[in-house]
């Protein structure tokens, strides 16, 4: 009977074998057709000039057909860009709508809200909001899975028609199995390509969502917040697994289903009983490995724990640089991260060795099952043919990644679950209950109520606290345009009391405190966002020029302004470390009053800046610009106080004097008088002599101009410095070979690689060998017994086994050994960068490095770069097998090869036109993360301020900016693996029918049908192992980015060495404190001008010196200078006769001490603030706590001096930390001493003590003074005035006191004015 009609001419083998090949083409010419007219009218109109496509249709994968997204031809776009220029942000399309962060969370947020249980879950909101892409998803796992099992399906009919074929006809028979195998095996890869970029889909838009709730959170909680390494943890690790998990998701029901459809498969072949065995011996496996997935979940929450704790370290470590740096701390602190650091490898090796333990079980699964199975076909006598043999060892080698993805996925599971939960926690559970306060809208004279309550920081019930830290007793209204001035003592909850007003400190009992109108804050600690001066200032406003132009003026920023290069538009730093203390306070002072709020709220933003500026400030501020607002303002300036119409004085957390300045000063056993007693001394010691009358001849203040206090180091000078921070440095190109020679060679030299591969080829040499030996062993011709048969196929199972545990093993061994060589590489060297690099580099980047990239180096790259030698080793043996089986294979296999080359040569298609733009998009995977890892650093930080203004919605928009320029470049990053992989798997699923053409149509006499079987069941694989070829090449060109990024950070220049041995000054140096300053000169930069410039004076041993002078003029570079921070370019600094730059910096900065400008403290108890260095004897630190006013404020906490100190000290005040910094300092005893305004944040009378002290204990050492109080230098042995870097004048304050047209007589009589002025008035 005919099939084919006649008309039409018989099919041969050539067009079987070119039917695909055909299809392919009819595809290619339709899409072509389809672009021909535009891509012709694009010539036509462009002949000559290539034009940059740099706008890319926004959405262009939402707007692709279906065929553009199955091959993935809707990037093409994207790498016509990347072939011509370098990939930049702008070249990428917008992710489609419901990837961006907005939606994704938005999503979520409303699935948390449907469910009606008390804790709503995460996982079932994150579930629910993807439970449409998830259902579509899973389509494809299934279809993938069910493709997959056809190839075991159909290897026994195979075998059957190259035994039994003969005749012509049988011949199409064969083509039409080898066509059935090659369009099953297209599906299974079109299928798979789908279900990964849809896995990749669903974690993006998972990763999007939880950022943005994570961000929320994060500045929705208030009373001290969360911290900042802790969430960074969530932004690297947690969120990021999370994304991951979905690539497993499916694994739940997938992995029966596989052994549902293998037993089925099996069930054919041999039957019911061996299909039981089989089922028993999988379930035993799986079984066998569930102990170590527990294992590994409880593992891998001890690393994310020392995870934790590392990053949080080292995030406090590099916001305290400057500090450990100029006591000579950070080789103290660096054994801190170390230790922190092996505590995570501990576990780490834990985890890693329990995986190879996984590893093993996986490689011996198929030999368990398949002797198992055919053990019990020998006792039941079951026929085996190799057909069924031959499509039973197919299914076990599928059933085994079923098997292996048991562990994998309760690994993941366990993992998903640990940082789940963590999210969990963090998003859902302990919502604290916000009061909210937006203002009034109705109509009042009242602008701030004060109710009778209680406030403190934590429950007094969990602490060891004795008493609230606020505590108001009377209720208090304040009229609106009313000045609140607050005083007291330190420590007396000044800046505790602002933030009752502002609901940042919890209330334990008591009625609220109602702020009327809107509100504005600034904080002690200034809050200095990275962008520019303008951005800082505006803040979310619109721009009125004329007022913004007052406020600059009011706020003494002009001459600042004006010395910028860019003007305002010059970029402050992280945490504005390119400005000095007194610009960071006037700017956030100019945000607030651009404002325009109702209510102020100035937590002390005088103690920062210089006498001329807080006067300035103080007059054009507030009595100018605020006249008609109501401001609270806490000030230690006593002098400020008379303006004020409502007078607070605190003490112990409780307001004990309120009402007019006149009537408290009136009341001499006041609170307020002690205060003002301590201040008149404080001018007496000036200069007694001088009299008021005196006074009117002086000079009055300084212009406007003239007022600012100089920048840190000059580094502002020039607007290109302040820069220099903004874009990251990023390689291009390729990878280079020195990255990967330099990963494989850091463990014990590149030893061990060598005896790994040699484990891999002994491996796969025996796994073939054991598969070619049943093939060979079940024809009936070779009469072996079935008993021989299973036991030597089991024997040489077995013996592979034993070098696969062998390359576990000796793997984890080397991951290991490399990843904590990196990081101690990294680590140290970032240690030992000098302080310039910390200035320009936002801690982001190296935090993303310490927590992304190293977690990467610690469990990814060198199991992927292994993994990629690997699936070679195999596919060249699988390529060997079926060449010496079927020799014409061989050429095929050469002719594909010398296509791709000539392919490669003559288009360089896969270097140009794929690998540049995926490794671009690769490394701005890596970039575009650091940025948002910024901003959570930053918004928490500045929290309080962000809601204060309300301004949480701008800062969140910038949020899902960030997030979704991150997801956009994810998202086309994976779809590049899946463009790549689509094609090379097409290619394969070729290679494969033309095989098994080559099989069919040999003679049946050139070819034994079971090694013909077993060619065919290898093959089955063939386009899975290249697909894992391909996509481990490209993973780790991508993944070894992060180790780029590393060994970036591992070369910095450093600082001079810490220690030159042979040149090491005596253990008692310095005797004297003798400084000289010879010819000195410094500049910052060889293109910037000279900052110091011939300096030559002397500083006698025991004298305490003084250093003022006005902007610009050198007296921070000068202490800069002396600690070595930067280094002269001309003249020297002795001490005691010696060259300082002779000797290594710890041996000289180890022999200083110096107490900055901002007071820093470390998380830990009061004792490792006092001594980090451990040591001094609990008497001498309670000896010198006493003498800085600190023992009674420590008694206070039943722990003493095990009382916690929190991240930044954050529960201490501004004035609490100078003391703690002073006592630290006093405690070290050295003989020479800095004081950068070391007491700028304490009272008066507490400075007049701690001056007191400061004299009596160090009346045997040289002590420098860097102070805007004038009270606090005059009564130094010497003064140095400097002036644009030169020496002006340099004298006891008595003789240039006599002069009263020297420099510093004018500073001390405008002090003087001042003072005397606001005491008489």
């Amino acid at each position: 009977m005919k099939v084919v009609p006649n008309f039409l001419p018989k099919a041969d083998i050539v067009d079987f074998a070119s039917f695909p090949l055909l299809i392919l083409l009819c595809f290619s010419g339709l899409l072509l057709s389809s672009k021909g007219d535009e891509e012709n009218t694009d010539d036509i109109e462009h002949p000559l000039l290539q034009k940059e496509k740099e706008n890319v249709p926004k959405h262009v994968f939402s707007s692709a057909g279906i065929w553009s997204k199955i091959t993935f031809r809707w990037l093409n776009p994207v790498f016509e860009i990347g072939r011509s220029q370098k990939l930049e942000l702008p070249h990428i399309p917008s992710v489609p709508s419901s990837e961006t962060a907005f939606v994704a969370s938005s999503l979520i947020e409303e699935s948390l809200r449907k469910q009606k249980t008390e804790t709503p879950s995460l996982p079932g909101a994150v579930l629910l909001a993807l439970w449409r892409p998830l259902a579509i998803n899973g389509i494809f796992a299934g279809v993938n899975t069910i493709a997959s099992y056809m190839g075991p399906l159909l290897i026994t009919n195979f075998v059957s028609f190259l035994t039994t074929k003969g005749d012509y006809s049988s011949h199409y028979h064969g083509m039409i199995l080898a066509l059935i195998f090659f369009l099953a095996k297209t599906v299974e890869s079109l299928s798979q390509r789908q279900l990964y970029f849809g896995a990749h889909c669903m974690g993006i838009r998972v990763r999007a969502a939880l950022m943005v709730l994570t961000y929320k959170k994060s500045l929705s909680i208030k009373y001290g917040g969360t911290s900042n390494g802790k969430v960074i943890n969530f932004i690297t690790v947690d969120i990021e697994r999370i994304g991951d998990f979905f690539w497993h998701i499916h694994g739940v029901w997938l992995l029966p289903f596989q052994v549902l459809l293998a037993l089925v498969i099996l069930y054919r072949n041999l039957g019911l009983a061996p299909s039981f065995a089989a089922l028993l011996a999988t379930i035993l496996v799986m079984v066998s490995n569930t102990p170590l997935g527990k294992r590994q979940k409880k593992l891998h929450s001890k690393i994310m724990e020392a995870k934790d704790s590392r990053i949080k370290a080292t995030s406090e470590t590099l916001r305290s640089m400057r500090v450990l740096k100029l006591h000579s701390w950070e080789s103290t602190f660096l054994k801190i991260v170390f230790q922190l650091r092996e505590i995570e490898r501990s576990w780490l090796k834990k985890y890693l060795y329990t995986c190879s333990a996984v590893a093993f079980f996986f490689w011996t699964s198929p030999t368990v099952v398949s002797v198992v199975t055919f053990g019990v076909c020998i006792v039941l006598q079951t026929p085996l043919t190799p057909g069924t043999v031959l499509s039973t060892l197919a299914t076990f080698r599928i059933l085994q990644e079923a098997i292996y993805n048991l562990p994998e996925l309760i690994s993941m599971i366990a993992q998903t679950k640990v940082s789940v939960d963590r999210m969990q926690e963090f998003i859902v559970g302990g919502q604290k209950r916000m009061i909210q306060f937006h203002g009034s809208e109705k109509e009042t004279d009242v602008a701030v109520e004060l109710e009778t309550g209680e406030y403190s920081w934590e429950p007094l019930e969990s602490t060891a606290l004795k008493k609230p830290t606020i505590k108001i007793t009377e209720r208090m209204e304040i009229k609106k345009g009313y000045k609140v001035a607050i005083c007291g003592s330190v420590g007396s909850g000044k800046s505790s009391l602002l933030c009752s007003f502002l609901d940042e400190i919890p209330r334990i009992s008591g009625r609220a405190i109602n702020v009327f109108g809107s509100k504005a804050f600034v904080p002690q600690k200034a809050w200095i966002q990275t962008g520019t001066v303008r951005e800082n200032l505006v803040f979310g406003k619109e721009m009125n020029k004329a007022f913004y132009e007052d406020v600059l003026e009011g706020c003494a920023l002009k001459q600042d302004i004006l010395m910028w290069g860019e003007g305002d538009l010059c970029v402050a730093g992280e945490r504005g470390l390119n400005l000095s203390g007194g610009q960071k306070q006037r700017i956030q002072l100019a945000r607030a009053i651009y404002a325009n709020s109702d209510v102020y709220f100035l937590d002390d933003p005088f103690s920062a800046v210089d006498a001329h500026t807080g006067a300035h400030l103080f007059k054009n501020c507030l009595l100018h610009l605020l006249c008609q607002k109501t401001v609270f303002y806490v000030t230690h300036q006593l002098e400020f106080l008379n303006a004020a119409d409502l007078v607070l004085v605190m003490k112990d957390g409780k307001i004990v004097q309120s009402g007019k300045y006149e009537d408290l000063i009136a009341d001499h056993d006041g609170e307020l008088v002690k205060q003002m007693d301590a201040h008149t001394k404080s001018l007496n010691q000036m200069n007694p002599s001088c009299n008021h009358n005196s006074l009117s001849n002086t000079t009055p203040l300084k212009t406007k101009n003239e007022v600012n206090e100089e920048e840190v180091g000059g580094t502002t000078s020039t607007g290109g410095i302040l820069d220099r921070s903004q874009e990251e440095e990023t390689e291009t190109g390729r990878v280079k070979w020195r990255v990967y020679s330099t990963f494989i060679a850091c463990a014990y030299k590149g030893v061990l690689v060598p005896v790994i591969l040699l484990c891999q080829v002994l491996f796969q040499g025996l796994q073939i060998a054991s598969s070619y030996w049943i093939a060979w062993a079940i024809d009936e011709k070779r009469q072996i017994s079935r008993e021989r048969m299973i036991g030597i196929y089991a024997l040489i199972s077995s013996g592979s086994s034993v070098f696969i545990l062998g390359r576990a093993v000796l793997l984890s061994t080397i991951a290991l050994e490399t990843s904590q060589r990196l990081f101690l590489g990294m680590i140290t060297s970032i240690f030992r960068a000098p302080l310039s690099f910390f200035d320009f580099t936002p801690s982001s980047r190296i935090l993303n490095r310490a927590s992304t990239d190293q977690s990467i180096v610690d469990t990814d790259i060198p199991y992927r770069l292994a993994g990629l030698a690997f699936a070679l080793i195999q596919l060249l043996s699988i390529i060997i097998l079926m060449s010496q089986i079927a020799w014409q294979v061989f050429f095929l296999f050469v002719a594909i090869l010398g296509m791709s080359v000539c392919a490669e040569v003559s288009s360089n298609f896969v270097q140009c036109y794929y690998i540049t733009t995926a490794r671009e998009l690769a490394r701005m995977v890596g970039i575009r993360k650091a940025p948002i890892v910024q901003h959570f650093s930053e918004s928490l930080a500045g929290a309080a301020t962000i809601r204060c203004f309300n301004q949480e919605d701008r800062f969140l928009k910038k949020t899902l900016g960030l997030v979704d320029d991150y997801s956009r470049v994810a998202f086309h990053n994976s779809a590049t693996m899946e463009w790549l992989c689509v094609r090379i798997n097409s290619l394969f699923n070729l290679v494969f029918f033309f095989v098994l053409v080559i099989l069919v149509n040999l003679p049946g006499s050139s070819i034994e049908p079971s090694l013909a079987g077993l060619v065919a069941t290898y093959g089955l694989n063939l386009n899975v192992l290249q697909a894992w070829v391909i996509w481990n090449l490209c993973n780790v060109e991508n993944k070894m980015i992060s180790v780029e990024r590393i060994l970036q950070f591992s070369n910095i220049p450093s600082e001079a060495p810490l220690v030159i041995e042979n040149c090491r000054p005596e253990p008692e140096w310095p005797i004297n404190g003798k400084i000289q300053l010879e010819n000195l000169h410094v500049q910052y930069d060889p293109s910037l001008p000279r900052v110091l410039k011939g300096i030559t004076c002397t500083f006698p041993g025991n004298k305490k010196i003084g250093v003022v002078g006005r902007t610009g003029s050198g007296k921070s570079t000068l202490i800069q200078a002396l600690f070595r921070v930067v280094e002269p370019i001309e003249g020297r600094i002795l001490i005691d006769g010696i060259d300082i730059t002779k000797i290594g910096l710890q041996d000289l900065r180890s022999r200083l001490s110096i107490i900055p400008q901002d007071p820093t403290l470390f998380q830990g108890t009061m004792r490792s603030n006092l001594d980090p260095l451990q040591q001094h004897s609990d008497h001498e630190i309670w000896e010198v706590m006493e003498k800085c006013h600190l023992a009674d404020i420590v008694r206070q906490d039943r722990r003493l001096l095990e009382m916690p100190v929190e991240e930044d000290g954050e529960n201490w005040s501004m004035g609490q930390r100078q003391l703690v910094c002073l006592a630290r300092v006093l405690l070290q005893r050295r003989k020479i001493l800095v004081l950068d305004e070391a007491t700028a944040s304490v009272d008066t009378a507490t400075d007049n003590v701690i001056q007191r002290r400061i004299r009596e204990e160090t009346s045997r050492c040289t002590v420098i003074t860097v102070a805007h109080r004038i009270p606090t230098i005059v009564d130094n042995d010497l003064v140095l005035v400097l002036d644009q870097g030169k020496v002006v004048e340099f004298d006891s304050p008595k003789e240039l006191l006599k002069n009263s047209s020297s420099a510093f007589s004018k500073l001390v009589m405008e002090f003087l004015s001042r003072s005397s002025n606001s005491n008489h008035q």
